[in-house]
């Protein structure tokens, strides 16, 4: 099995990451893609076998939010309500036009799609998650999707998903969020560990949560498996876990 260890954005200096980690998810184009041409920087500064994930532009997945929003750092077209929620129009392939070429600047072959608590497990929702990623241009990638809330109570729906449109369901595997079906990719965002299994961005991980990391994975046991630290020690907790990997 292979295990790639990385974070969720740089903490430290790219020359770092490149470094002494194996992969880093773009945040910025979530929030808004930058210059095809700073990234494609970025590719060429990096090793040959450093990966790039990407993020996608949280206008396919949010509803139009005042305090999220207020980071796009140009005028976007139509009303805000066409966006969001997987909807599938010609607002929301424009916006998934300019995450495909951030991912194509950074030679990137995995998209990262994260959708809100308020993106709950209705009928329309299920339509929309099925419809969307149905999207020809998606093909060439290979697509993870990491739902928050009540849909890790209806793993039916996840397995259903993936696979209906061969996508991979993400969750932070030391927080219960794991696929019961078999995926040959585990894709694990970590964010922390609060109080009653809540996100805590602050915690930073134990020598056993670490331990018990890497003997989830292993049960699970993928043939892929990409570990992505997006808590305040990311850095210093993904370093940790690569030792733990060579215990």
């Amino acid at each position: 099995m292979i295990v790639k260890v990385g974070t969720c954005g740089f903490q430290r200096s790219r020359k770092l990451h490149f470094s002494n980690l194996d992969v880093v998810e773009v945040q910025q184009t979530f929030y808004d893609p930058p210059n095809p041409e700073t990234l494609a920087k970025w590719r060429r500064e990096a090793p040959s076998q450093f990966e790039f994930t990407v993020k996608a532009w949280m206008l396919i997945t949010h509803r139009y939010n005042k305090m999220l929003w207020r980071r796009l750092k140009r005028d976007i077209p139509g009303d805000p309500e066409n966006y969001g929620d997987f909807k599938l129009n010609k607002y929301t392939i424009w916006a998934l036009e300019e995450t495909l070429k951030s991912a194509k600047a950074l030679d990137a072959k995995i998209l990262v799609f994260q959708s809100p608590q308020s993106f709950r497990p209705t009928d329309e929702n299920l339509r929309n998650v099925l419809n969307f990623f149905k999207e020809n241009s998606l093909k060439e990638f290979i697509i993870v999707w990491e739902p928050r809330g009540e849909w890790w109570e209806r793993q039916d729906l996840l397995k259903k998903i993936h696979e209906e449109v061969n996508i991979y369901i993400a969750g932070d595997v030391l927080r219960g969020r794991i696929p019961k079906h078999k995926q040959n990719l585990l894709y694990t965002r970590l964010h922390g560990l609060g109080g009653r299994g809540e996100v805590n961005y602050k915690y930073k991980y134990t020598d056993d949560d670490l331990k018990r990391l890497k003997d989830i994975i292993y049960t699970y046991s993928p043939e892929t498996s990409y570990v992505m630290f997006n808590n305040v020690y990311a850095y210093d907790d993904a370093i940790r876990f690569k030792k733990q990997l060579e215990n």
